[in-house]
């Protein structure tokens, strides 16, 4: 069965970046003129992804407003003539079909993937983070995953390697190599200690689950910060199914992160032909400076 629909957990309050969060959704954050949501919904349409659930909070109606057509703005770029600005305008609307739930409480990731039951039915689905914005040049970061699920039929991760320093920060994997890019996933664990850390393997904001993942959130306990975990909910599935890993080709950028977020527009802006050569100048006439 095709992967063909996508869950979105976007209830977070986005506390790191406060105060621009305190009326707008840290998924609404523009990297440089787009949303960071928009770049991960593209990579995700670019996947093969037709279908898409939001998993909303309060104060998340500005990612609603973002997807839906906007009528009076439509008008006034057409009777302007910027035929451009309306394309870009119209593609946003027209990119997948877009559903929303609403997450009543923030319990946690696991708790925000038991919302998309119903959506997701008997077939396997994608999850992505909004916030971890993936820049690969040949082939998307979930349309890697989804061609390691297409050959092993079970669940996968997006893992990447990471300064052992910062393995705290993230779910880590036990795991043995099954090729230079796809992993056999033995063991995880939830923001270990350097000391406990089974690798230097972490698991980023990227997924391909099967419904059998329900069952096991459905009665999964509260883990780290009093949350539901999908760590701990997968560790429980790997007992039943084996679990992949996906060492992904492409630069990640975290921008859930000020500085992971300052990186990426820099990195985002010298890709971009109308910025290259002038911002390229200006940021090497402030390190001379």
């Amino acid at each position: 069965m095709q992967v063909k629909k996508a869950v979105f957990p976007v209830a977070g309050l986005g506390t790191r970046f406060l105060p621009a969060t305190k009326s707008s959704p840290k998924e609404m954050l523009p990297l440089i003129d787009k949303p960071l949501v928009q770049y991960v919904v593209e990579e995700a349409v670019a996947s093969g992804i037709d279908h898409i659930l939001f998993v909303t909070g309060r104060g998340k109606r500005a990612i609603e407003d973002h997807f839906d057509i906007s009528f009076e703005l439509e008008a006034i770029l057409h009777d302007k003539g910027k035929t451009e600005e309306l394309r870009q305008v119209r593609n946003i609307a027209d990119m997948a079909n877009i559903f929303y739930v609403r997450q009543r409480q923030a319990l946690g990731l696991g708790h925000a993937i038991l919302c998309a039951r119903e959506f997701v039915g008997n077939e396997p689905f994608a999850v992505l983070l909004g916030d971890d914005i993936i820049d690969a040049e040949q082939r998307p970061c979930l349309a890697q995953l989804i061609d390691v699920y297409r050959e092993y039929r079970g669940p996968v991760l997006a893992l990447e390697k990471v300064p052992m320093e910062n393995i705290s920060a993230y779910g880590c994997v036990k795991a043995a190599m099954i090729s230079e890019q796809t992993y056999r996933v033995l063991d995880m664990v939830e923001k270990p200690k350097q000391e406990e850390a089974p690798s230097d393997l972490a698991i980023i904001g990227r997924y391909i689950l099967t419904p059998d993942i329900f069952p096991i959130l459905e009665k999964q306990e509260p883990g780290k910060g009093e949350e539901i975990q999908l760590t701990d909910a997968l560790c429980k599935l790997l007992a039943h199914e084996p679990v992949y890993g996906c060492r992904f080709e492409g630069i990640r950028h975290d921008c859930g992160d000020k500085l992971g977020f300052l990186k990426a527009t820099v990195d985002m802006a010298l890709k971009r032909d109308e910025f290259n050569a002038k911002f390229r100048s200006y940021l090497k006439q402030r390190l001379e400076e």
